[in-house]
């Protein structure tokens, strides 16, 4: 606690040998930084200046794409100024602020991913209806809905954790995710209880509708020969962008369930992981696999060539 501004400082044990290599570690989360921000970038840009892709579907791959920017812009700035500092620390408020920011674009993440299965649903199951159901007004309500939801929640939440009194400002981690939770004196029972809810809400909700969505297109294209390649051309990028991310956030409620004791090298990989992967993952599935981004890529890159 800093007495002279009332401001309570957060110090980060979750560093490995961070002053030995202080350096490899900046170089290393910079490097793959600039790749996020930069193959993201590209992949929105090339939506945005080719009208053939302002369809449904594109519009919300680069929203996806949008989040992941933002959520790396929330998580790298402050681990790439803790690398080069002498103590890894951060006041409670912005650390508050960092658990908003990482679990309202992670929560929006589900919802787009969850609002694209029914975009493709619709469109390989009920093809006629498609220009109907998915017109302009609709894709605009969805994308609204995939960014205010999650944040209304995620407020609420946030509220909840600031009334806490924390107890411990020791935490074991390298930044603000839900193992802000052992810093509280005691365990909440109104916090555990909206957990669940955020957690059926962000979660398991949009999980249960993406595997209702893609079972049916499963059993469509089985039935229906014609629509095979059709269905996995533009399905399986957005299935393996599913399972990646619905195996990292697994990782991250687990996170704070370990032992205090496990070794500290296991608990920064499960991080990085989610940080590091999911942002990365992204840009380079949605670039390779989808035909029509992957044609506008190669001219691009020819054209600068």
């Amino acid at each position: 606690m800093d007495y002279r501004s009332n401001v309570t400082y957060i110090t980060f044990g979750g560093h490995v040998e961070v002053h030995k290599y202080r350096y490899l570690y900046f170089v290393v989360m910079f490097t793959v930084y600039m790749l996020i921000i930069s193959s993201n970038v590209t992949i929105v840009f090339i939506i945005m200046i080719y009208k053939d892709l302002h369809e449904p579907m594109y519009i919300f791959i680069a929203a996806l794409l949008i989040n992941s920017v933002l959520f790396s812009t929330a998580i790298y700035p402050k681990l790439l100024i803790d690398f080069l500092s002498d103590k890894q620390i951060i006041s409670y408020p912005a650390c508050l602020c960092q658990w908003f920011l990482y679990y309202w674009l992670g929560g929006s993440d589900f919802f787009l991913l969850s609002v694209m299965a029914y975009d493709r649903y619709v469109s390989i199951c009920n093809p006629l209806k498609y220009t109907t159901l998915m017109q302009n007004t609709t894709v605009n309500i969805f994308l609204f809905s995939a960014w205010i939801l999650p944040a209304c929640i995620t407020s609420v939440a946030l509220l909840l954790n600031a009334r806490e009194q924390i107890c411990s400002f020791y935490l074991e981690g390298i930044l603000c995710n839900s193992t802000i939770l052992t810093l509280q004196c005691v365990n909440s029972r109104i916090l555990k209880i909206f957990g669940f809810v955020v957690l059926v809400t962000l979660l398991l909700l949009p999980l249960l509708f993406i595997i209702f969505s893609y079972s049916r297109i499963l059993v469509v294209s089985y039935r229906c020969k014609g629509v095979r390649r059709r269905a996995a051309q533009t399905c399986l990028p957005h299935l393996l962008v599913l399972i990646n991310f619905s195996c990292l956030t697994s990782c991250d409620v687990l996170l704070p369930r370990l032992e205090l004791n496990s070794p500290k090298i296991v608990r920064l990989i499960m991080t990085l992981q989610f940080v590091v992967y999911h942002p990365l993952f992204n840009p380079i599935i949605y670039g390779l696999k989808m035909r029509r981004i992957n044609d506008h890529l190669k001219k691009l890159l020819c054209r600068k060539v």
